[in-house]
């Protein structure tokens, strides 16, 4: 059973998650989930998966992961529920929706939403879900597909400190970076900060891999020098080779992170924030996309900047 610790709120009582009494539901089984819900499994706890598309799930369910038909059984079997879908509008449907998981989900049970979404709606899934006795919290990640699948993701977590404590353990199996930011909505504002950050670093990394190729250079050995320097970043350590490979692969979908963008965007304005170089990186993957690079990853980013580099790698 799980350990009842001493703090209440509303009815409820947070509780100290055992490991061998507890059921997770995940939802989402896509490039990043299907990682991060293996590892909970290899971890030692048992996983309950949906996904859309079943065929998504298939590899977890082969390595001894529980399908479930819908989501609304998934919530009322699972004591921590962990999302990881793509959009907000995804987001809503699965938790408030009539068959979702705050209608569905047991008194007690901890929501734990990690797709990168409106700290708007995190704040009313966190109040939809305090009305119910259900404790959620917003916990958006960044590392990619890398990060997903070495476990080495960044959390950034939005709501109750007690909720926090109590599954702390199960998002360090997931991540090496776990930081609460505050009350509920807090994650996702720090995603979008990592997001502005991102998104004009890529141009950056574009246009020196471009320049380098222009300049005569081996932009493979350029690589070597910046990456150790002051230019150093994730996407020029991690992006910046697989552009160089032509390799366009999604870790993360170009037209997700345009729903990243548009939510950061949106935020800004509400708080009368001026941010041009997000909206010039907006700009450019919108441009990407409608080339037919949706699909792709975020480095494919480099195809507008050099289009002749892209087709000879």
């Amino acid at each position: 059973m799980w350990e009842t610790s001493s703090h209440q709120w509303k009815g409820a009582e947070t509780m100290t998650v055992q490991k061998e009494d507890v059921v997770i539901g995940f939802v989402g089984t896509g490039v990043m989930g299907k990682s991060m819900a293996s590892h909970l499994m290899k971890a030692g706890y048992r996983v309950l998966v949906y996904n859309r598309t079943k065929a998504k799930a298939e590899e977890l369910i082969a390595q001894g992961a529980t399908w479930m038909d819908r989501v609304s059984d998934l919530a009322a079997a699972a004591r921590v529920i962990i999302t990881m879908v793509g959009y907000p509008k995804d987001v809503e449907e699965i938790y408030l929706g009539t068959d979702g998981i705050v209608h569905h989900a047991k008194p007690g049970a901890y929501l734990i939403d990690m797709t990168t979404s409106k700290p708007s709606l995190a704040r009313t899934i966190y109040e939809e879900a305090k009305k119910r006795s259900l404790f959620a919290l917003d916990a958006p990640v960044s590392g990619g597909d890398v990060g997903a699948r070495e476990a080495r993701l960044t959390i950034m977590v939005g709501g109750d400190e007690d909720a926090y404590a109590a599954v702390e353990p199960i998002l360090r199996v997931m991540g090496t970076n776990v930081i609460r930011q505050g009350g509920p909505g807090a994650g996702q504002h720090t995603k979008m900060c990592n997001q502005i950050a991102i998104a004009t670093n890529m141009i950056g990394v574009c246009e020196a891999i471009a320049y380098a190729k222009k300049a005569g250079l081996d932009p493979s050995r350029v690589l070597q020098s910046i990456e150790a320097g002051a230019a150093g970043s994730w996407s020029l350590s991690n992006l910046a080779p697989r552009m160089i490979a032509g390799n366009f692969a999604p870790g993360f979908y170009v037209k997700h992170f345009i729903k990243d963008m548009t939510i950061a965007l949106e935020a800004a304005k509400e708080m009368g924030l001026m941010t041009p170089g997000l909206e010039l990186s907006k700009s450019l993957y919108e441009e990407l996309a409608a080339q037919g690079e949706e699909n792709s990853g975020t480095q494919a980013l480099i195809k507008w900047f050099d289009k002749e580099f892209a087709a000879s790698v």
